[in-house]
């Protein structure tokens, strides 16, 4: 499903990713862990072709990432990618059905298949009655919900997971991570997981750490 071989980032004189090699199958959950600031949230945008690289590839199916254009790479994340991020990034003026269906309506889905594939990812997240609720309503626990089923309301290949309990109490933390991993495994994607917490990292299928040397296995 996803393959990088050798990638390497820097910015300026700064070298943030070096070497980077990791493969990921459908059904994978994998943790990136790392201490802030080590190119954990990089390493997530050179997979998106959000980053251009200085070495190497990143291989999505068929597609050689860090070789699209800006218009293929936006397609790509569009049609492919889920998103989770720490701070939410729920639109603060639509309701939680809106702010679930809103990729699909991007993607030319009519609103009432948009509101229907809504609806059923608001009830699998744990949210079901809460569709008319405006985000400034929810807890952050609930915010988050909100993001993981925007991420997967349009039955992404790859889930892209950014320190996504970071803004969370351990206990919603718990929930949240527990949530993510079980709806990606449900629908057979491949996830990735960046975190500077093992204990987070802990219900993964595989894990690695970040260091300026590279990505290595842990244990």
């Amino acid at each position: 499903m996803l393959k990088l071989s050798g990638v390497g980032k820097r910015f300026g004189a700064r070298t943030v990713l070096n070497a980077v090699s990791l493969d990921v199958g459908s059904g994978e959950y994998v943790a990136v862990v790392g201490e802030s600031g080590i190119g954990k949230s990089t390493l997530l945008h050179v997979i998106a072709g959000l980053e251009p690289v200085d070495a190497g590839s990143v291989v999505f199916g068929e597609a050689e990432v860090t070789r699209l254009d800006d218009d293929s790479a936006t397609l790509l994340r569009r049609d492919h990618f889920g998103f989770v991020f720490q701070a939410f990034h729920v639109l603060p003026h639509l309701t939680v059905q809106q702010n679930v269906g809103l990729p699909l309506l991007l993607r030319g889905v009519n609103r009432d298949q948009a509101d229907r594939r809504a609806t059923e990812l608001i009830a699998a997240v744990g949210l079901a009655g809460r569709e008319s609720s405006m985000p400034r309503e929810l807890s952050g626990g609930e915010l988050q919900r909100v993001a993981i089923a925007r991420a997967l309301v349009g039955d992404p290949k790859l889930v892209l997971a950014d320190e996504p309990t970071g803004n969370l109490d351990p206990e919603n933390a718990r929930q949240v991570l527990e949530l993510l991993r079980a709806q990606v495994k449900e629908r057979g994607a491949a996830g990735i997981l960046a975190t500077h917490s093992e204990t987070a990292a802990s219900g993964c299928d595989r894990r690695y750490r970040l260091t300026a040397a590279g990505l290595t296995p842990l244990v």
